[in-house]
This record gives structure tokens, sequence and C-alpha cells, in this order.
């Protein structure tokens, strides 16, 4: 089960999966069948301060993604805020994000598609450009003290995408490096996400949480913006 843990506040209980708090404002980027965002949902019992997007539109979800029906009514019941066809290279300019801040930012498991090999430096460069607009992208949608968790494989070729390079180039400051079980979130089926077999599940593997954060000072804050 997840490592949840409800916390007595002013403003009623807070609860706790993992990274997570009942209390944050949470934008979750390219969802698959949704199964993250309802496995949040459910544990907090409330998706209120929850965006949860997908690239793709909801009929190719529900035409694709076996329970994507069934974590989406999840998700509106607990009154989460669902949006479909959002790219991460262009999601600050959507209508619905665009004047939003949040408290954490994921995007667990990126991937830019099959074109090529994972072995293919083709293929890593294409995922690079992925995470890169993600992150141009996430860094002016923060809070000040908020942060971007990105979960990736760390075995070879996936260690060739160099996350970290990635974050700072983009300006962002490092802060830690956790490592992933998928059994800390109930409910959480990744899945391949294109091709024939894009309801598949895959294994992960030696995986971690990638968290960053804007850098200490305004100067180089402002120098992204420029």
């Amino acid at each position: 089960m997840g490592e949840l843990i409800s916390v007595d506040n002013k403003e009623g209980d807070k609860k706790w999966i993992r990274h997570y708090c009942s209390s944050h404002k949470i934008l979750l980027v390219g969802e698959g069948d949704f199964s993250f965002a309802a496995c949040l949902a459910i544990q907090f019992d409330t998706a209120v301060n929850m965006i949860a997007t997908s690239f793709d539109s909801k009929k190719f979800l529900m035409q694709n993604y076996s329970n994507s029906g069934t974590n989406l009514k999840e998700l509106e019941e607990r009154r989460c805020t669902i949006l479909h066809n959002v790219d991460a290279h262009t999601m600050i300019a959507h209508p619905l994000l665009n004047l939003k801040v949040f408290d954490r930012i994921i995007f667990n498991f990126p991937h830019a598609g099959f074109m090529f090999s994972e072995h293919d430096d083709r293929q890593i460069e294409l995922h690079q450009e992925l995470v890169r607009g993600f992150l141009w992208n996430a860094f002016d949608m923060l809070t000040e003290d908020g942060e971007i968790h990105i979960t990736h494989k760390t075995a070879y070729p996936f260690s060739n995408w160099k996350i970290k390079k990635l974050a700072k180039e983009t300006g962002l400051r490092f802060l830690a490096e956790v490592e992933f079980f998928q059994r800390d979130y109930p409910g959480y089926v990744n899945k391949r996400g294109s091709g024939s077999r894009i309801d598949d599940t895959f294994p992960v593997g030696e995986c971690s949480t990638f968290k960053f954060a804007k850098p200490c000072h305004r100067s180089l804050q402002s120098i992204h913006r420029s």
C-alpha cells in the first residue's frame, strides 16, 4: 500500500502519499490511462486541488485504454479538473493553465513514441526534446517553493537521457533523486502509451523520481523569463 499519513491542521486533515499532499496544487502531465491521478485522488479522497492532463483526446483514451473510463470517473467524482489534448511543450499557454501555478508538477515516464530503437541516439534526442520542452514550460508554472517531479528509468539506455543535465540547462535546481516503487501507488499501472501495444504495461525496473525546483536567486529566474 502507499505511504498515507493524515495530519491534523486548522483546515482539516491533510493526507499524504509519498511526496504528495492533498493540500498541494498538483498538475499531472502526460497521463496515460489516468491511473496515477486516480491513485492520488482515491488516497486523498479528493482531487479538488488537482489538474490531470493527457496529450491525447478523450475519445482516443476511451478507445485505447481499457481502464480509462473507470479512472476518469473516479477523478470526476472527486472534483478533479481533467484536460485533454495538452502538449507538454505548450501547456503554459493553455487557456485553463496559463494563469495558474502549482506546488507539484508531475510527469511520469515521459516518452516521445517509438520511432527508433531506445538505444538509437536519434530516439534519445527525441526523448530529450520532449523533456526539455516540458521543463521550460513547467519552470514558469511553479510556485516559489514548488517542485517538478520526473519519474524515469535509470538503467541504460534510459540513463543517456541525462535528466539532471536537461534540468540544469533549463535553469532549474536539482533537489533529490528518490528511488521509485510502483507499489507505493496502489492502482497505478504504467502504460506503453503508443504503438500497437499501447494499453500494455512495461517493467519499470530501476527508476527514480527526480525532483527539481526554481533557483534560489531571483536574478536567475529573471534570466529564464527573458
